[in-house]
């Protein structure tokens, strides 16, 4: 069997630039050169794609500008990639491995690109990663479906005269968090307990987003759940992060990512069956509910009196080597590169049914 030709697309111009590309370095090494012909493109923080080397991978800390400029063609059974230096073009890709996390990689916008070139693709589409990537409209989504999750309010930046610390007091308590809620790894979030930290927070919130969302706190134990499947989709081991209140309040952008001591994640989670049990079946509710497809990762909270409530949905977590979502499958039984193989035949199985779909009507 000939070996698939797979691009990782990694960047982007969100705020998890540089996480994208830790990402994408662990993805390219796990994959099988024997399996999957590869190719890397870069996305920098202007928006450009270029196709990158492995050594470019490896050493560039961001997605540096260089010769080799790629231009998107739609059109014909697939679109086409052209190298813009010599005018050639990128041989046809199977599918793509788009690790671009936040906005402008796991809104939809890129998920939209790709369907429209016809390029299978990891992870949900467009609407899926539309749903999820605005919290505020997830948890409107998980409301319709009664689906436990925190009071909030949410305000667009031209109704920040709108916003009051004493009505978000009354319907909310203190503390709270107040957070962009399009982006993702914690930017832009603050937990605040006074007007002065309330009123500063908006403002960073409004930095990031043209919306600012307002959340109850929760007090309970932070649970994650990995997903994984397309209509029979399946639910991982869970997991716990703990995060070390001696430097961090919460699970912020720090303890995620530049403090190595933190947080720490318990894999399984010390929890009894019956409530990692329910964990599972909510992830799976929520994950079909917000039109999730290949991969998503759901987080939880649980409480001390066992309510399970639904923080947020990744649906493109990252595969960092301390990243949650590899790590819970790989307590699950399935390890990271044949996780990478799994998610790269979902991705074709779902164009392929895709592409069985009538786009005609006969009228006669």
């Amino acid at each position: 069997m000939p070996a698939l030709h797979i691009a990782i697309i990694y960047g982007g111009k969100s705020t998890e630039h540089e996480v994208s590309i830790r990402s994408a370095r662990n993805i390219a090494k796990a994959m099988d050169n024997r399996k999957y012909c590869l190719s890397l493109i870069g996305i920098c923080k202007t928006g450009a794609w270029y196709a990158k080397t492995p050594e470019q991978l490896q050493n560039e800390d961001v997605v540096l500008p260089c010769s080799s400029r790629l231009s998107l063609v739609p059109g014909g059974s697939q679109g086409k990639l052209i190298n813009l230096e010599n005018n050639t073009e990128l041989s046809q890709l199977d599918a793509v491995f788009p690790i671009v996390h936040g906005t402008g990689g796991e809104d939809g916008s890129l998920q939209g690109i790709l369907k429209t070139m016809n390029i299978p693709f990891v992870g949900p589409g467009v609407v899926g990663s539309a749903l999820c990537i605005d919290k505020e409209i997830t948890k409107r989504m998980l409301n319709e479906a009664g689906i436990k999750n925190s009071l909030f309010l949410a305000f667009h930046k031209s109704e920040k005269h709108q916003i009051s610390f004493e009505n978000a007091v009354k319907k909310l308590g203190l503390p709270m968090y107040i957070k962009p809620p399009n982006l993702g790894s914690s930017v832009g979030i603050n937990k605040v307990h006074t007007k002065k930290e309330f009123e500063a927070a908006v403002d960073e919130a409004f930095k990031y987003d043209q919306k600012v969302l307002i959340e109850q706190n929760i007090v309970g134990r932070e649970i994650e759940c990995a997903v994984l499947g397309n209509s029979d989709a399946i639910a991982s081991p869970v997991g716990e992060v703990v995060t070390n209140s001696d430097n961090h309040s919460f699970y912020n952008y720090a303890a995620k990512y530049t403090d190595a001591s933190g947080s720490v994640t318990m894999i399984p989670a010390k929890l009894d069956t019956d409530i990692q049990n329910r964990i599972q079946e909510i992830a799976i509710q929520t994950y079909k509910t917000l039109n999730c497809e290949g991969l998503s990762r759901v987080d939880v909270f649980v409480t001390d009196e066992g309510h399970i409530v639904v923080n947020e949905v990744n649906t493109l977590p990252g595969f960092t080597d301390i990243s949650m979502y590899p790590k819970l499958w790989e307590a699950g039984g399935i390890a990271y590169d044949d996780l990478i193989d799994k998610l790269i035949l979902l991705a074709i199985q779902r164009s392929n049914e895709e592409n069985t779909m009538q786009t005609s009507v006969d009228i006669s």
